[in-house]
């Protein structure tokens, strides 16, 4: 049987809530039963419209599940509100499913205060996620208390980053960008989503494409009004007048030309201390990690220039980050060599670090396949990513099961022997 070609849109529509979102969701599955086959692949690091990205849960579920991935994560910005909507698609979608936020943490403290960790726009801070949170209220409620102070503060800079660029644009004759106004409705805020910079710098995408139209007129207002030159792959994407994506792709030039110039440095009240985040994940009983990013030459959103990381120094981060709390290390394997992989993932089994791997997917024209997955050395993590879904799954329902859970059954195991079992577990409830 065919794939209905048209997803009804309430799958993907912002403007109405998570049970529209599922109903609209099990609809498209009752008329299209038989999905594409799975192809052993599985994502555990998806944005959504909670923090920035085209896709409701649901709907990033459902691509998900349409690229033929057996299970999927949401990981968003300072901002859990995606998942219980990313649970119940998952389940409905038959996929397996992780669920956790995305944070900067404050190194400042410590002896990497003026290294360049994995953030590109900061010294002395780190992302990290949180992931395999359990499904309980309490649970839930401790997050969103954890998240509160860092939201707040977050929005505070943000105003101020759009009084930066409103100083920029102004002498360009484009009327100054609101905050309230512009801004946050492109956002979940008032569901619990984050703002980000890539909301600021879409919307004014937005605006120019107001200005200026789609096509060559806008590459030649941007070179006169603000000196930005064009060129290469962005140059033909923008110079086309009909390109579905062209806010998007206008988005990632914007980035790399304005975001340095914005940019305002978060303080400790946005980035808590690094022990302060793990603590907290530990006290939740969810896996603290630290997202290697690795030096880049391109990255798979477009918008991050060829830099260098922390691999001068990884030797030194990885024990480092075991004395911090840190449980787990997340990593994409197509942005990364073979030689960072196979060096990164001998000092995470030299540190007894889980292996977490995921995509960072928040824009339309990412495909979620990673087919490097496929290759025979990656198997271990489709291991690890169905151990986090039965970690996940555990832990709702038993507050002293968890892979690092000092009162599971398994917890005087081998963290490998851990992993398989409650991969086991992961790969047979969803059978059920």
């Amino acid at each position: 049987m065919s794939i209905e070609l048209e997803i009804n849109p309430l799958i993907n529509d912002a403007s109405v809530d998570e049970d529209e979102h599922i109903k609209a969701l099990a609809s498209y599955m009752d008329k299209n039963p038989a999905l594409p086959p799975l192809c052993a692949e599985i994502n555990n690091h998806i944005h959504t419209i909670y923090s920035f990205s085209p896709y409701t849960p649901s709907m990033a579920a459902l691509r998900a599940r349409l690229a033929g991935l057996e299970a999927a994560g949401s990981v968003d910005h300072d901002s859990y509100a995606a998942a219980s909507e990313m649970r119940r698609a998952c389940k409905l979608l038959g996929l397996g499913c992780v669920t956790g936020f995305e944070i900067r943490v404050s190194l400042k403290h410590t002896e990497f205060a003026s290294r360049k960790i994995n953030s590109p726009d900061s010294e002395g801070i780190a992302y990290m996620t949180i992931q395999g949170v359990p499904d309980q209220v309490a649970i839930a409620s401790k997050v969103s208390d954890f998240l509160a102070p860092v939201s707040a503060a977050r929005q505070k800079r943000n105003r101020l980053m759009v009084d930066n660029l409103n100083a920029i644009i102004s002498s360009s004759g484009i009327a100054p960008l609101s905050y309230d106004k512009d801004i946050a409705p492109l956002s979940m805020v008032h569901k619990g989503g984050s703002v980000t910079e890539r909301h600021i710098l879409y919307a004014l995408s937005l605006k120019l494409i107001n200005e200026a139209g789609q096509g060559p007129g806008l590459l030649i207002f941007l070179k006169e009004k603000f000196n930005v030159e064009v060129s290469g792959k962005v140059k033909t994407l923008l110079e086309e007048k009909d390109n579905p994506h062209y806010a998007w792709d206008l988005l990632g030039l914007l980035k790399s030309s304005f975001n340095d110039r914005i940019f305002i440095q978060p303080d400790e009240s946005e980035c808590p201390a690094v022990e302060k985040a793990t603590a907290f994940a530990n006290s939740i009983n969810a896996i603290p990690s630290y997202a290697y990013l690795g030096d880049i030459g391109e990255s798979p959103t477009g918008d991050k220039k060829a830099e260098k990381f922390e691999d001068d120094f990884l030797d030194d981060l990885i024990p480092r980050l075991k004395e911090f709390g840190f449980l787990g290390i997340t990593y994409m394997p197509p942005r990364n060599t073979k030689a960072q992989l196979e060096r990164l993932r001998s000092l995470c089994v030299k540190n007894s670090f889980l292996e977490i791997c995921g995509v960072d997917i928040n824009s339309p024209r990412q495909t979620f396949n990673c087919p490097e997955i496929q290759q025979p050395e990656f198997s271990a993590l489709i291991d690890s990513t169905w151990a986090l879904a039965a970690h996940e799954e555990l832990a709702a329902n038993d507050n002293s099961r968890g892979l690092f859970n000092p009162n599971d059954p398994l917890a005087g195991k081998a963290l490998d022997e851990r992993i398989a079992a409650f991969a086991a577990l992961g790969r047979d409830a969803l059978r059920r």
